[in-house]
């Protein structure tokens, strides 16, 4: 692809986000950056999720996927109708109540202080990692297709990519990233919808019934997995995909801090049915994708990659048309930096929050300029973590990370749980190690689990034996409560 032509892109795509952070970030308050003055229409906040929730890693890697895991994936969509549910009904009136802007400060009052710092942490921990990897795997792309055309050093693009979210985050926040999430969520699904006409039009497939059918008959289309000891077994699946969407969307500061920006809790929760609809077809479509690209190679004799995840790029850049490839290009970048952008908002809000207490320590003049800080520190940690996973270099490391990252969720969900199911009262200072040891154990079982549990192999499950170490560690440490909460 001409470097020319995605360069031309990605300056028009970014004086979009520019021209959407002035008109939002033009009348604020000092609350609009957490809150977003909670104000969004619940439409917005739906749609611009679904870019959020699609990371870059996912635009890449689910059609890849295919390959190796045919639709299995779909189980665990399946299983956040299960999750987004539980969100909407359990979790969001909660926090509606209590009126939070930090979803975190519900463990300060439920438990204590060491309690809620450990929540705080593990979710700035996770996020740091989680976003940072996303960005740096696209920057690759990013770099191959474009940056090392033009000279310019993989550190120095990373450093122009962090810097362009900051300069149209820094001001309007949560407010600005609303609206630029829901212009992203529109590239990336026409980027994927484009993909999908014009790879049926090659492959002399016409009609959505047609391609459907044509996607179905194909043996990559199986969706489901019996076997009990497999890890991509349905039951397992599905109950994955609820527990990760309670504990990646219902128990992450950034995925709820837009759901809060809505004007009450009923616009929220019809936020949350739309989104949840939304999502399901969209991944469907990207799994649909995944076949076309793989009939696309049987097709034209094209030798697969040796990694599944470069099969779309490399497809894209190197053997699609130049606006197939235009549009791969506007996808990827969309799907990343949504992600990226609202994850900086809001670890930026947790730790002025959670860490710094902004609002009870500091006037209202004062916190604006701590806030900055804070937002250009996370910018500054994410460019730095970036570029140590390249000069790690390994993908085993790198998949490791993502590994670990889910373990982090497992004592937010411990927590969450025996905090709204029971009455009972923890140690608080003891809080801490055990959300430590327990995914700490939940590690080892899932490592041995073939060798002690008769060929049980743990899947995206070992989230819920994580979450359920942390609940038994809080009860063992724990009394009857004396007062109501």
């Amino acid at each position: 692809m001409d470097s020319n032509v995605i360069l031309l892109v990605i300056t028009s795509y970014f004086l979009l986000l520019f021209i959407i952070s002035w008109m939002t970030s033009r009348k604020l308050s000092e609350e609009t950056f957490f809150t977003g003055d909670r104000q969004s229409p619940w439409f917005l906040v739906a749609f611009g999720m679904i870019g959020a929730s699609l990371s870059g890693v996912t635009f890449i890697s689910v059609p890849g996927e295919v390959g190796s895991s045919n639709f299995y994936y779909f189980q665990v969509v399946l299983g956040y109708t299960l999750g987004y549910f539980t969100v909407a009904k359990v979790l969001l009136p909660l926090y509606y109540r209590l009126n939070l802007v930090s979803i975190y400060s519900y463990l300060e009052d439920r438990f204590g202080f060491w309690s809620y710092k450990t929540g705080a942490f593990y979710f700035i921990l996770s996020r740091t990692l989680g976003s940072s990897i996303r960005v740096f795997l696209v920057a690759g792309v990013l770099q191959l297709i474009l940056f090392d055309d033009w000279g310019i050093p993989f550190w120095g693009s990373v450093l122009i990519t962090v810097s362009l979210i900051w300069l149209y985050t820094h001001r309007g926040g949560i407010k600005t990233v609303v609206w630029t999430d829901t212009l992203q969520t529109l590239f990336m699904l026409l980027a994927v919808g484009t993909s999908i006409y014009l790879i049926s039009r090659d492959l002399g497939i016409s009609g959505v019934g047609e391609l459907l059918g044509s996607a179905m008959e194909d043996s990559r289309s199986q969706i489901f997995d019996w076997d009990w000891k497999s890890g991509s077994n349905f039951f397992k699946q599905f109950a994955s995909g609820a527990f990760i969407v309670i504990v990646m969307t219902g128990l992450d500061q950034d995925m709820m801090q837009k759901n809060l920006t809505c004007r009450n809790i009923g616009e929220a929760q019809k936020n949350m049915f739309w989104f949840t609809i939304i999502l399901v077809i969209v991944n469907f479509f990207f799994l649909v994708l995944g076949v076309l690209l793989y009939q696309y190679c049987a097709v034209n004799g094209i030798n697969l990659p040796e990694r599944t995840d470069d099969l779309y790029p490399m497809l894209a850049t190197q053997h699609f048309s130049v606006f197939a490839g235009t549009v791969f290009v506007l996808g990827i970048i969309a799907a990343a930096y949504s992600s990226a952008d609202s994850t900086l908002t809001a670890l930026t809000t947790s730790f002025c929050y959670d860490f710094l207490e902004i609002e009870r320590k500091y006037p209202k003049k004062q916190q604006v300029g701590i806030r900055k800080k804070v937002h250009l520190a996370f910018t500054a940690l994410m460019f730095l973590v970036i570029l140590a996973f390249r000069w790690i270099n390994d993908q085993s490391v790198i998949n490791a990370v993502f590994t670990i990252a889910g373990y982090t969720y497992g004592p937010l969900l411990g927590l969450y749980s025996f905090g709204l199911f029971t009455k009972r009262e923890v140690k608080d200072k003891v809080v801490p190690f055990i959300a430590v040891l327990a995914p700490l154990i939940a590690y080892i079982l899932s490592a041995n689990s073939k060798e002690w549990f008769w060929g049980y192999q743990f899947g995206f499950e070992v989230l819920i034996l994580n979450g359920g170490l942390m609940f038994l560690g809080l009860f063992l440490w724990s009394k009857k409560k004396r007062r109501n909460f």
